[in-house]
C-alpha cells in the first residue's frame, strides 16, 4: 500500500502530491542531507512558480520575477484551485495575490519557500517569515533542522533568529525526547550540544549554526497542527535566555 501526502493551502488546494515510495526511496535522504523537503509534483491544470523572495506586495506578474533554477524562492501558484481574494482584508490580498494582465488569472503567493528540482518536484524550504537572515546568507528552517533532527538524542529542533546591534544570529532551539525513560538515560547537556556541533558540520547550511539551547518543555505549536511550531515565539524566549549582551563571540 502506498500513502500520498498532498500540499497546498487554503488559499490553493491541492497544488501538489508525493507518494510515500518516492519519499522514502529517494527524496527522505535528501531531506536529510539539507535540500529541503520534497512535496511532489504539481497536480493536473496548476502551475508553481519560484519568485525572488521579497516582503513587499507584487501587483502584477512578469516573468522577471522568476528566481534563477535551482535558487530557493517564494512558491506562486496558478490554477483554477486558487481564491482571488481575502474578504474584506484588502491589504493581505495585495500581499498574497498577483494578477497577470495579460490573462486576468490570480496568482497566489504561498508564503513559503522553496525551488524545483529538474524533474518538477517542489522542495519545501520553509516559511518566508521563519527565513533568517544573517550577513554570511539566509538560512531557511526545513533546510537546517532535518540534519540536526538526524540525532537520536533530540526530538525535534527549530531554527531562529536572535538580533544583536542591528546583526542577525542563527540559533537552534532544541526539543528533549519527551518519554520519562528515555529522558532519564539522556547525557549531559553540554553532550548533547557536542552531539549537535558534530551534525552541524554536515552541511554548508548547518556549519554556520552554533549557538544551541535546550527548551524546557516540549515547543509552542498550533493546536490544529503538532508539526506547525510557533518558531516566533520561540525566537522570543531564545532572545531572553541568551540575554542582552551575547553575541556567538562572546559566547565563544
Amino acid at each position: 500500500m502506498e500513502v500520498f501526502t498532498p500540499y497546498g493551502a487554503t488559499e490553493a488546494l491541492p497544488v501538489a502530491n508525493i507518494g510515500s515510495r518516492e519519499i522514502l526511496g529517494e527524496t527522505r535522504s535528501l531531506t536529510e542531507q539539507g535540500r529541503g523537503v520534497c512535496v511532489g509534483r504539481p497536480v493536473v491544470g496548476v502551475e508553481v512558480y519560484a519568485i525572488r523572495i521579497s516582503d513587499e506586495p507584487i501587483a502584477e506578474w512578469s516573468d522577471s520575477l522568476l528566481a534563477a533554477p535551482g535558487e530557493v524562492g517564494e512558491f506562486v501558484v496558478r490554477g483554477p484551485i486558487v481564491t482571488r481574494q481575502y474578504y474584506n482584508r484588502p491589504d493581505a490580498t495585495k500581499l498574497a495575490k498577483i494578477r497577470d494582465p495579460k490573462t486576468g488569472d490570480v496568482l497566489h503567493r504561498m508564503g513559503d519557500v522553496g525551488y524545483l528540482d529538474a524533474h518538477g518536484r517542489l522542495w519545501f524550504c520553509g516559511r518566508k517569515s521563519h527565513r533568517v537572515v544573517t550577513p554570511h546568507g539566509t538560512l531557511f528552517t526545513d533546510m537546517v533542522e532535518p540534519v540536526f533532527n538526524r540525532c537520536n538524542l533530540v526530538a525535534r529542533t527549530a531554527l531562529v533568529g536572535v538580533t544583536r546591534s542591528g546583526v542577525t544570529y542563527p540559533v537552534l532551539c532544541v526539543e528533549l525526547p519527551n518519554y520519562p525513560a528515555l529522558r532519564e538515560q539522556l547525557p549531559t547537556p553540554e553532550a548533547i550540544k557536542t552531539k549537535l556541533r558534530q551534525r552541524a558540520g554536515a552541511t554548508v547550511h548547518t556549519e554556520r549554526v552554533t549557538t544551541y539551547l535546550l527548551h524546557p518543555g516540549t515547543f509552542p505549536v498550533d493546536v490544529r497542527h503538532n508539526s506547525k511550531i510557533f518558531r516566533e515565539k520561540l525566537a522570543v524566549w531564545a532572545d531572553k535566555q541568551l540575554g542582552p549582551k551575547w553575541t556567538p563571540e562572546a559566547q565563544a
